[in-house]
């Protein structure tokens, strides 16, 4: 059988977020071959069908600007954490 799974992750560590960043990583067979991350702003291929589909997604100015706004729902979702832990302690 294959092994294929979609991982998106939020990263920070400050508590202003201001360090937030958003990396969704395509998975086959337990090796990322496309991934996309918030910092750098675009998909970055590490296999050579990575590299393929980087390129055509990379050129698709709706999907990239989908994947860029992610990094502010990912902030937003933070906060409202953040604030349910405060306000429990």
């Amino acid at each position: 059988g294959y092994f294929y799974s979609v991982w998106a992750k939020c990263i920070h560590s400050s508590h202003d977020f201001s360090d937030m960043v958003y990396i969704d990583s395509y998975i086959f067979n337990k090796d990322v071959y496309i991934q996309f991350n918030s910092t750098v702003g675009e998909y970055v291929g590490y296999t050579e069908h990575g590299v393929y589909n980087a390129e055509l997604w990379n050129n698709n100015t709706g999907q990239l600007q989908s994947e860029r706004a992610q990094v502010d729902i990912c902030k937003y979702n933070a906060d409202i954490d953040q604030q349910t832990i405060t306000d429990k302690s």
